[in-house]
């Protein structure tokens, strides 16, 4: 008996949509990510893009647990000495929403050429529309 290998033009993408409003941050990016991987389906093949699209609708409404919103701090550096920059949690999501989520996924995929290439299938939207209507997005299960 052979073991089947997903082939890249061979994989069938489905897109969802997820309502972020009210959802805990981590196990909601877990779910994306496994998504995002295809780790759902029975043909994924670790070193192929076997995932499907995600749509993220009211990143803004996520929800943390703890003191994670005053405690959690979120840092960026721009090259030059001294030029470390530090936002909480309840700063980034005053700011950029939708960053908060993309990074959380992103951290859960691994750190290669591929996880670069299926970040792109994420699409989140600080709203609760989003332009992906023609596609038909179907709601994400929840494990």
């Amino acid at each position: 008996m052979k073991t089947y290998s997903a082939k890249p033009g061979e994989v069938a993408r489905d897109w969802y949509v997820v309502d972020a409003e009210g959802k805990t941050l981590g196990r909601l990016a877990t779910q994306i990510a496994d998504t995002l991987r295809g780790k759902g389906k029975p043909q994924y093949t670790p070193h192929v893009d076997t995932g499907d699209f995600v749509v993220v609708v009211n990143a803004e409404k996520i929800a943390v647990t703890g003191q994670k919103l005053d405690q959690k701090l979120y840092h960026r550096h721009s090259g030059y000495p001294g030029g470390l920059r530090t936002r909480t949690l309840r700063v980034q999501l005053d700011r950029r929403p939708t960053e908060v989520l993309r990074k959380a996924v992103k951290g859960m995929l691994p750190r290669n050429r591929l996880a670069r290439q299926q970040i792109t299938k994420l699409k989140i939207y600080a709203g609760p529309s989003h332009p992906h209507e023609a596609q038909a997005p179907k709601p994400l299960k929840e494990m």
